[in-house]
């Protein structure tokens, strides 16, 4: 049996089933396994991660998480997945004792795993910052002006300064420009336990609530954020459609391995 006591990089990944634009997309299949088993193994190529629990507050993906040999623990419901989150850290000393928690999106199974080692890097490396996230720059062929995908800024020092769901920065123009590099938000997120702790106590705030984006109360209490650039996006599944791409990218990581 593993010493959980002894973990120090942990990631929690948050899987519910009732989304509102996919019911039960944990669970579909993608190449004879499902999004989450998907998700899990894929995380699991991260040599740093000590140890992975699914969070999930749905008895069927808790049952079939269980099944395929993950750690899975149950919840309530919770406003977002960083409540979830810190909910289960709340409940397992063992978890409020390690270094960094990753909170790894149940439906992003192809993120490259050197990205999750840069962001467990990054917030070690800053003992000011309350946690870290991803960006990536967007591509030509992706329209930054789609509210789904969250933009995002950050300083000289790669500290986060706003997310949004319109494009920024702006101009006069009110256009994008071809001469400035554009940044979507992934939302993986590591955090210190403490702060874990800290962030459900925290009152929602004006920001947060206009744009409806977690990250922003950090911002607005005046926490630090850290921003790791990654080489590349990752298809991620939001819709029924997001299927056939998602399969199309493991198809290639499978190929190359």
């Amino acid at each position: 049996m593993k010493n959980h006591s002894r973990s120090r990089i942990v990631a929690i990944i948050p899987a519910r089933y009732n989304s509102v634009r996919f019911p039960g997309k944990p669970l579909k299949q993608i190449l004879g396994k499902s999004l989450i088993q998907h998700t899990y193994e894929n995380t699991a190529r991260c040599g740093s991660i000590d140890r992975i629990l699914i969070a999930t507050d749905d008895r069927r993906i808790y049952d079939h998480v269980v099944g395929f040999g993950a750690e899975a623990v149950m919840t309530g419901e919770f406003p977002s997945g960083t409540d979830r989150i810190a909910s289960v850290v709340a409940s397992d000393p063992s978890l409020q004792a390690a270094e960094v928690i990753i909170n790894v999106q149940g439906d992003e199974p192809c993120l490259p795993p050197d990205t999750l080692e840069e962001l467990v890097t990054s917030l070690q490396n800053d003992p000011h910052a309350a946690m870290a996230t991803i960006a990536v720059r967007f591509g030509p062929e992706e329209d930054i002006s789609n509210p789904a995908d969250v933009k995002c800024l950050f300083d000289l020092d790669g500290d986060a300064l706003y997310f949004s769901r319109s494009p920024i920065p702006g101009n006069k123009t009110g256009k994008t420009s071809p001469n400035l590099t554009y940044y979507k938000h992934l939302g993986v997120y590591a955090f210190r336990p403490q702060f874990l702790l800290l962030y459900p106590t925290l009152p929602a705030t004006p920001l947060q609530m206009a744009e409806d984006l977690e990250q922003l109360k950090v911002l607005e209490h005046g926490h630090r954020i850290k921003i790791v650039v990654g080489s590349s996006d990752s298809p991620g599944v939001n819709l029924p459609e997001d299927l056939k791409k998602v399969e199309q990218q493991l198809c290639k990581q499978n190929s190359s391995l």
